[in-house]
Parts: C-alpha cells; structure tokens; sequence
C-alpha cells in the first residue's frame, strides 16, 4: 500500500487517489493498525485486478483520531486542491458529521463505522451497521435468551452513543425492559468508579457499551474488577478482537457483541478473506474484526459504484447506485439507498474471541 502525501502530477489520469481517514492515535487506536492493513488488502486486489476505472488506487493516510474539525479541514483541502478523488475509512460520527457537509455532492465518500443511522448527505455511503439493524434485534435476543430487562447506558460523550442511548430507551421498552440510567464519559476517560457505583445503584442486570477503543479496555477491566461481571452482562455494538486481546480474559466475561463481522465467522466469505490476509500479512499481524475489516469493505464498494456508474462524478454515481451489488468478506451485499445491506450477527466473547450464536 502507498501510504503518504499526495502526488497528483502527470500521472493524474492513471491514479485514484483516495483519502483513507482512519484513527492512527487516541481512544480508537486499539484497531487503527487493522483498518489500514485491510485497506491496504483491498487496494492491492482491486489494482491486480485492473483497478477502478482503468486506474490504480493510491491510498492517502489521514488520521482520523485528530479533532473532527481538524480532520473536515485537511480532508477537504485535499478536495479542493484536487488531490483526492474519493474519500473513505472508520472514523467516529462527531468526524463525519464535521467532513459531510464539507465535500457533499464533490467527491464519494464512503463511511464505514457502525453508527447511529440516518446520513442522508449526497454522496455519502455507508457499509456499517446501523442501530436499527442491529441494537433491536440483539436487546431482544439477549432478553429472551438470558431474561435481562434492566438496562444502564455508558457511553462516550458525542453523537453517536447519544443517538443511540435515546434509540435503546425505546428497544429496551420492546424488549419488555426499561434503561435504567444513562452515564456519558469524555473521549479518552480514564475513571470510571463513579460509572460503576451508578450502574451498581440503578441495580442493572445489562449494560450497554457505547464506548470507543481503549475506553472499552479500560471500563471492562474496571467493570471486572468492581465484579459486576458477576451479575451484569454487557453487550456492545462496537466490539472487535483488537480490544478483546487489550482488555485480558478477565475482563471479557459475560461481554456480548453485534456486527455484521467476526473474524471468528465461519462463513465461506470470511474463511477466505481470512486466508488471503493471514498469507499477504503473516499471522503475527494485528486480527481484523469488523472494524478493520469495513475499511476493506470500504474500498470494495467504492470500486463497484464507480465501475457501475462508469464516473467517478457523485451525481453519476448516486444515479446508479440503486443496482449496485458485489461479494466480499460479509458475504454477498447489495446497497438499498446510500446505506449495504448485510447480514448480521450476535456474539459472545470466549476469554480472547467472540463465538458467534446467533445471525440477527
């Protein structure tokens, strides 16, 4: 992968480059390593296999953990100065609601996070998750499989667990329980006592983590030693291996989690990409979940919108967008409106993995 600055000269008509805007520092850092290795996998194949529009992609590393609005800057910059052609990568919703608005409708932007659901910017496309999709049914099925019905909400303080924290009020009242407090955190909390004397207190027997990177590391190795783990399960929509292996064995006890990837999913899909990144990256390199994996996701579905609609032109591409479908890790995906349809899956964590239980 060519990781670096631009270079847009000359050779213009022959790359694409694309800003691949991933968190390389702070809280989300845990898995930033597995968002460009993933990348990196996908434009490598896309490339061997001709490129995107008879052109090679070229990946230009923004981090994505920086102040959102210092992100929307570079990013657009970069857009403006013609030097990118598209946009994608996990980064966190206060980051995307900061760049969206800034580069709507100049190039694509695919956004590959979970999140709270409800972008509608022209020209964004979204490969993750949505709460929806993916909270309702989990919240469900973990009441009916383990009888929980008192929730308490931890989250992160931005967008996204907010959003979310006000959607699970209402699944948890379908799911025949109710939210019995709510506690956000800064990004980057390093404390978490008073959170779990008031999850003590509300007398929860589920909690839902809404908590970015080594923020979860940090709550579930407090949340083990406080000894909740004894007596209240956790269930989070933002869980990947990376974070399993920083947080210990010991703090993954009754820790449950959705996506729409493991990398412990034993699909003919995910076995093979599995396979082809293990042999091009070595089995030391850091796991893929499926939060390093939307990255690969990411590209996959860049290169089928603009091969559909043979520009790379957002109006061109919207236009075509309706009947654009491809194969990759997930399985066989399909875009309904700006957002992929996919499968998806609860999981619950064993010491340093996640055995999947149950597709949503």
């Amino acid at each position: 992968m060519h990781l670096g600055p631009p270079a847009r000269s000359g050779d213009t008509d022959e790359t694409l480059a694309v800003a691949l805007v991933v968190p390389l520092h702070g809280p989300a850092g845990v898995f930033g390593p597995s968002c460009e290795l993933a990348a990196q996998l996908a434009t490598e194949e896309i490339n061997a296999a001709g490129g995107v529009l008879d052109r090679q992609v070229h990946l230009v590393a923004i981090d994505g953990g920086a102040p959102p609005g210092q992100v929307a800057a570079e990013v657009e910059a970069l857009v403006s100065l013609g030097a990118v052609d598209a946009v994608v990568g996990w980064h966190t919703s206060a980051v995307r609601k900061a760049l969206a608005p800034r580069i709507a409708g100049r190039v694509p932007y695919v956004y590959t996070a979970q999140y709270e659901g409800g972008e509608r910017t022209p020209g964004v496309f979204l490969t993750g998750e949505t709460d929806a999709a993916q909270l309702l049914p989990a919240m469900r099925l973990l009441a009916e499989a383990t009888g929980v019905r008192r929730w308490c909400t931890v989250g992160n303080d931005y967008v996204w667990p907010r959003v979310t924290a006000r959607a699970a009020r209402r699944y948890a009242r379908a799911c025949g329980g109710r939210v019995r407090d709510e506690v956000f955190v800064p990004l980057g909390a390093q404390e978490f006592g008073p959170v779990l004397r008031r999850i003590e207190r509300c007398e929860a027997d589920a909690v839902l983590m809404l908590l970015v990177g080594y923020d979860a590391v940090r709550f579930s190795r407090a949340f083990a030693a406080y000894g909740l783990d004894q007596r209240c399960l956790r269930l989070s929509t933002h869980m990947d291996e990376n974070m399993l292996l920083s947080a210990g064995a010991d703090a993954t006890v009754g820790l449950w989690a959705a996506s729409g990837f493991f990398e412990t999913l034993a699909t003919a899909e995910s076995l093979d990409f599995g396979r082809r990144y293990a042999n091009r990256f070595g089995v030391e390199a850091p796991v893929v979940g499926s939060l390093g994996e939307s990255c690969f996701e990411g590209l996959r579905l860049l290169a089928a919108l603009a091969e559909r609609a043979r520009s790379l032109d957002v109006g061109a591409i919207r236009g075509a967008s309706g009947t654009v479908t491809y194969e990759g890790p997930r399985g066989a995906l399909r875009l309904r409106g700006n957002h992929l349809d996919q499968r998806l899956y609860l999981a619950r964590a064993d010491a340093l993995d996640f055995d999947v239980v149950a597709q949503l």
